[in-house]
């Protein structure tokens, strides 16, 4: 397998768990009952998983992360620290800004973690299965995604058929972690020419699918949870943290 590269995605304001964080980075907020923080999490499986060379991409109070996790000697890693910058928006800009600073290169595998997201899953297993397919770009998916509000059907005049409150989607969703080859790095550059944000599920993933290039999906079943809302962090058992990911520890 190519030398692969953990890119962390933690440097968002958190809009949606305000207002916890007014005063934690939303990455940094503290979960389960040993109250260690979500990061530590994101960072204890890439390590599980032997992907021990990790960029950490920040930029809202980055000190935070910064201070907590050092150069990742304490947890096995090695950590770098890439600040945004302004000229290279949108998460795919983010990921060619690690490439700018020559942190990744062409020939290395990616693994883009959003980090508000917290799963027991095997990145090893994603890892292999990207590269048994050549795959450009796999994207980690999970079925029987619950829906956080009620979904109504009409008729024409706008009268309600039917009702479901928190439906599960059948189709699979995107669980915020990413398989990319390398060598996309020089289509985020072209894209990013074009326009002045590029997402990365947005924009990077149907360009790559329209180019005919190889994007897979792999289906998971393990624990996959978002914890990017204050509602959804409210609702997260401490103690199914810790008896799902106390392995890590």
């Amino acid at each position: 397998m190519k030398t692969v590269r953990g890119l962390i995605l933690c440097g968002g304001q958190g809009v949606r768990l305000r207002p916890i964080t007014y005063y934690f980075q939303k990455t940094m907020i503290p979960i389960g009952t040993k109250q260690k923080p979500l990061l530590e999490y994101v960072v204890r499986l890439h390590h599980f998983h032997g992907i021990t060379d990790i960029a950490l991409l920040v930029n809202y109070k980055a000190e935070q992360i910064l201070n907590y996790f050092d150069d990742g000697s304490r947890f096995g890693v090695k950590i770098s620290y890439v600040h945004d910058r302004p000229q290279l928006k949108g998460t795919s800009g983010l990921v060619l800004n690690v490439y700018k600073q020559g942190l990744v290169n062409t020939r290395d595998t990616l693994l883009i973690y959003y980090g508000d997201i917290l799963t027991n899953m095997n990145l090893k297993d994603l890892l292999h299965y990207h590269e048994s397919k050549q795959a450009s770009a796999t994207i980690a998916l999970c079925s029987g995604f619950t829906i956080r509000v009620g979904v109504a059907d009409l008729d024409e005049e706008g009268k309600i058929l039917g009702f479901v409150e928190k439906p599960k989607i059948e189709k699979p969703v995107s669980m915020g972690i990413l398989a990319l080859k390398g060598e996309t790095l020089k289509d985020i550059e072209q894209l990013q020419e074009k326009k002045c944000e590029v997402d990365l599920m947005r924009d990077l993933v149907p360009h790559l699918i329209k180019e005919g290039k190889p994007v897979y999906g792999y289906l998971s079943n393990d624990f996959w949870y978002d914890v990017g809302s204050t509602e959804a962090y409210e609702k997260l058992n401490p103690k199914l943290v810790e008896d799902l990911l106390a392995y890590l520890f």
